[in-house]
């Protein structure tokens, strides 16, 4: 069985629209410039229908994987979540132990990760997340992430509302 992941109703309706999009606008322009290409003659060697051709591979490529995280993804309610530890819609501020300095963490779902902001913006999937999930204010962890091991404290827990 596929994990699902929590997403936002904005997040759910943000991977939907760039699917229509995909699927009613680019898909059909790139169909017309093959149809263009094409009669244009021998395709053999024909560089604009081999590119426009590979553009709508790597199109249709997009829909499918849009579409796989969008089947593996539930609309959460935040409200809902449980208060006092760290949940999808979370804010967590956490010490890292190993260099003393704060980090403030979002978890969001999938199509809605930043990780430019002020507040990264975190997927509840990755490994980060995965290890700070259900912790509690003041709760120690070790994270293993890819780089190795993180060790951080819990140190504020924003409870998101919808």
């Amino acid at each position: 069985m596929v994990d699902r992941h929590p997403i936002s109703q904005e997040g759910y309706d943000k991977l939907r629209e760039e699917i229509r999009h995909l699927e009613n606008e680019v898909l059909p322009d790139i169909a017309q410039r093959i149809a263009d290409a094409r009669a244009e003659g021998d395709l053999k060697e024909n560089a604009e229908y081999h590119a426009q051709r590979e553009a709508q591979g790597m199109t249709n490529l997009k829909i499918s994987k849009l579409k796989s995280k969008l089947a593996s993804c539930y609309i959460a309610d935040k409200s809902a979540m449980p208060k006092g530890q760290v949940t999808y819609g979370s804010i967590v501020t956490v010490k890292n132990l190993d260099d003393g300095l704060d980090e403030k963490y979002e978890f969001v779902g999938p199509g809605e990760e930043d990780y430019m902001g002020e507040v990264m913006k975190i997927l509840t999937s990755s490994p980060l997340a995965q290890g700070l999930l259900n912790k509690k204010v003041g709760d120690k962890v070790e994270v293993d992430v890819p780089s190795g091991k993180l060790r951080f404290e819990v140190l504020e827990i924003e409870d998101m509302e919808d």
